[in-house]
């Protein structure tokens, strides 16, 4: 009131600016003028001027309308889903694939401005840091072959069920779809010992009956295509993880098929939140756009 005052120089401007009456307004003046303890307005002819004093404080209480006025727009953007930063834990295939495209299209051009911070993470440690609210929305997966994903105090969304290849060297003699036993004297290639892929391919191979002679492990499966294209071994590999297939390493379906299952994850005290309802939309439609792209993928 003290602002508006200062602009409009009456009580009577002010109360009709605000929607109230004027000794409404007269005796919310005096009451802020005694608990301040000096005198906020003098007379200027008919109308009213500020004190050096109302001064300062209409100045104050110009900036605090503004910050208000900022604070219902921020939590009216937040209500509607159109604003907000949320953390993105993601394994490795996936954060290179579903949430790079996400990620570009709520960037284009009248898209929803959700503000995202990513980190790579394994599918455990993701889910560990959901849980503790390191990360708003997690990005998770498992095999057909392991236990399924812990849903506690989560709530999960599928986004996509891809095959295990086998992958080759092309110059093997190699039937298809492959018998893993057959491969029980081959040299393998797999991923880190601490990743639940790791636990994919000693799974796999124990279902078959033998234990892999694993000679190379790498994070990176384009680091084990690579190694099987120079002919050091054999590895699977899901499907998603395959950016770039080498010209001399060919992909073979599993006689026992293996899986893998994709989920994006929230808490599920923050599931009906409008900013993560929105980008688990966007992280479905960039899987969608995926699945679309891989069709007819050759498989030498």
């Amino acid at each position: 009131m003290l602002a508006e005052l200062g602009r409009l120089g009456t009580i009577a401007a002010v109360a009709r600016q605000l929607h109230q009456t004027a000794p409404g307004v007269s005796m919310q003046l005096a009451a802020l003028e005694r608990e301040v303890g000096v005198a906020l307005t003098e007379k200027n002819g008919r109308n009213l001027r500020l004190t050096p004093a109302g001064r300062v404080l209409a100045d104050h209480g110009a900036d605090v309308v503004e910050r208000l006025t900022l604070a219902e727009m921020e939590v009216q953007a937040l209500r509607d889903g159109t604003a907000g930063t949320y953390r993105v834990a993601a394994f490795p295939s996936a954060a290179r694939t579903i949430v790079a495209a996400m990620w570009s299209t709520l960037r284009g051009p009248g898209r929803i401005p959700l503000q995202l911070e990513l980190v790579e993470m394994e599918p455990d440690e993701s889910m560990a840091a959901l849980r503790s609210g390191d990360a708003d929305l997690a990005l998770t997966h498992t095999y057909s072959i392991m236990e399924p994903v812990d849903t506690r105090r989560v709530s999960l969304s599928p986004l996509r069920v891809e095959p295990v290849w086998l992958a080759v060297p092309t110059t093997r003699q190699s039937a298809a779809p492959a018998n893993l036993h057959d491969y029980a004297d081959d040299d393998w290639l797999a991923p880190r010992r601490e990743s639940s892929c790791f636990d994919m391919t000693s799974r796999a191979c124990g279902v078959a009956g033998f234990v892999p002679r694993v000679v190379a492990e790498a994070t990176d499966f384009a680091v084990l295509l690579a190694l099987v294209d120079a002919g050091v071994g054999v590895a699977l590999v899901p499907d998603l993880a395959i950016d770039r297939l080498p010209a001399g390493v060919r992909l073979l379906p599993l006689e026992q098929p293996v899986n893998r299952h994709i989920f994006s994850a929230t808490r599920a005290t923050s599931a009906t939140d409008p900013g993560l309802a929105h980008l688990r939309e966007a992280i479905g439609d960039a899987s969608a756009a995926l699945d679309r792209e891989h069709v007819g993928r050759p498989r030498r």
